[in-house]
């Protein structure tokens, strides 16, 4: 799969007015970039006793490869029932969503899931967790082995490979769980607010951890998140849906996490341009 995407170009304005080919990194590349999820349409109604309730209504967006993409709204307004019609585990009430051209009808290995609470085989130690997708889909074992040492590896978690999952702390069960979604080398990992029971500094550290993958690998990445200042450290593009029924209000680009990764600008929070988007996105979700 290529790792670039298509950036959109943005005014003070935020309104679009270029659209060039640029790599994960944000440079410029002359390969084209097809987007690889599309969302057509998008609505999803529930039954209750009352009737039909809509929890989203006509969401209608494409993924590029290469994106780190985060979703913002208030509480309720469908964030996770978008993720869960990505990930195949729902059908839309209308409309369809495509990965590769292709509508997705099921769950498969192509969409690596991280949920908040980690569901790990509790009873299994950390490598067998990890080789888990790999081994039940037929690879070799001196395959599944070498790659269940490298994803180990990239989430630092080598020295802990014979640890039983409730020896590990919460922090390192998101590890592991990164690590069991990026084996299968998924085209784009989808991410329910999986860092929302953290302390605050291992939240810190696994987002450090999972902004690093992102960078080395271009892997496309889909965050479920509450929190601003994490979608803004995190993404490359940021979608604010709007309370119940969700639809989307906002579609921005941002470089904070190119920032940090390419210049190291660890401080990046504190400058003015990082607290005048907090507010902007704030005043999003809260003024509705």
């Amino acid at each position: 799969m290529s790792d670039t995407w298509k950036e959109k170009l943005y005014e003070p304005s935020d309104e679009l007015i270029a659209v060039q080919n640029v790599d994960y990194r944000g440079k410029e590349t002359n390969v084209n970039a097809d987007e690889l999820i599309s969302i057509e349409g998008v609505d999803l109604d529930y039954s209750a006793k009352s009737g039909s309730i809509k929890a989203l209504e006509n969401i209608n967006f494409n993924i590029f490869p290469g994106e780190f993409v985060c979703v913002l709204g208030p509480s309720g307004c469908g964030k996770s029932t978008l993720q869960k019609i990505l990930a195949g585990f729902i059908q839309p009430t209308t409309g369809m969503v495509k990965l590769d051209g292709n509508e997705i009808k099921g769950t498969d290995w192509h969409r690596g899931v991280v949920f908040q609470n980690p569901p790990l085989y509790e009873w299994f130690s950390v490598r067998d967790n990890v080789a888990f997708g790999p081994k039940m889909r037929g690879v070799p074992k001196a395959e599944y082995r070498r790659l269940t040492d490298e994803y180990l590896e990239k989430v630092g978690l080598s020295e802990f490979a014979d640890k039983k999952i409730y020896e590990l702390s919460g922090g390192m069960k998101q590890r592991v769980s990164i690590a069991r979604a990026l084996i299968n080398d998924p085209e784009i990992l989808l991410m329910d607010e999986p860092f929302g029971a953290l302390d605050a500094l291992t939240r810190e550290n696994v987002q450090n951890l999972t902004r690093k993958i992102w960078w080395d690998t271009g892997k496309t990445i889909f965050f479920i998140t509450h929190d601003v200042e994490e979608a803004l450290l995190l993404a490359s593009r940021i979608i604010v849906l709007s309370k119940h029924p969700g639809k989307v209000i906002e579609d921005i680009q941002v470089d904070f996490s190119r920032k940090i990764m390419e210049d190291g600008e660890t401080e990046i929070k504190f400058t003015e341009n990082f607290y005048k988007q907090r507010e902007k996105l704030l005043k999003l979700i809260n003024v509705q």
